[in-house]
């Protein structure tokens, strides 16, 4: 049981983010530039996106207190030397909690509403080739369609970065070649704008989306799909 607030402490608690939150990503759209961010946008950024999403993320962090360093928030500008997109400023607040290396949780706002997910993002092939010889195993590869086959039933899309055909060597007749593409996989679902959007339902929608997705995430661990010390990776470049 948590202790009692102090005497004088305000406790904050997430109550949903504005309507204005998801508008204001639709105007970065429309103008991008740094004279209207500070004109007009980071104002409305500071307290009706980012103020909100602080507390939701102090509200994650400790129901998933298990996973160490809380929820981290991403900044509002965008880095462009590692970026295809040339804009300044990003059109989404992100967060996320890493349970291990490249695996963990992931939420963002943005002018569709609010998104939650888990995700697997491995950095090299080395990852990947361990994945795909886990697909590739009966007991294994089953028990990961049957993960991913739930989640869709109850709404998740299984995205993420995928081969647009399939890997060297796999038949095109494999029962799990869907899942074999993968080179990232990022589970997830959306809440729109809305009455939700503006509640502490919102909280719930996060709290619910990560607690459902954990058996992929712990699928995945299990299996030591994570990066592993640098002497010990192998090879970069999955068949």
């Amino acid at each position: 049981m948590r202790p009692p607030p102090a005497a004088g402490v305000r406790v904050v608690t997430f109550s949903g983010f504005p309507p204005s939150a998801p508008r204001l990503y639709e105007a970065l759209a429309a103008d991008n530039s740094k004279e209207s961010w500070r004109a007009r946008h980071r104002a409305v950024y500071e307290r009706d996106v980012r103020a909100p999403m602080e507390e939701l993320a102090g509200e994650l962090s400790a129901h998933f207190a298990e996973y160490a360093g809380g929820v981290r928030l991403l900044g509002p500008v965008r880095d462009t030397r590692m970026s295809h997109d040339k804009s300044p400023y990003k059109t989404y607040q992100g967060g996320y909690l890493d349970v291990l290396p490249a695996l963990g949780f992931w939420l963002h706002l943005d002018r569709e509403g609010l998104y939650a997910s888990g995700r697997w993002y491995p950095y090299g092939g080395a990852e990947v080739a361990r994945y795909r010889a886990a697909v590739g195993e009966e007991a294994d590869g089953a028990e990961l369609a049957a993960i991913t086959a739930r989640l869709t039933g109850l709404g998740f899309t299984i995205g993420g970065d995928r081969l647009a055909t399939r890997p060297r060597g796999v038949p095109a007749d494999h029962p799990r070649l869907e899942l074999l593409r993968h080179r990232r996989i990022d589970a997830g679902r959306r809440l729109g704008p809305g009455p939700a959007l503006g509640s502490a339902a919102a909280g719930a929608f996060v709290r619910e989306t990560w607690e459902t997705v954990r058996p992929l995430l712990d699928w995945a661990a299990v299996r030591g799909l994570t990066p592993r010390p640098r002497g010990d990776r192998g090879a970069d470049t999955p068949s």
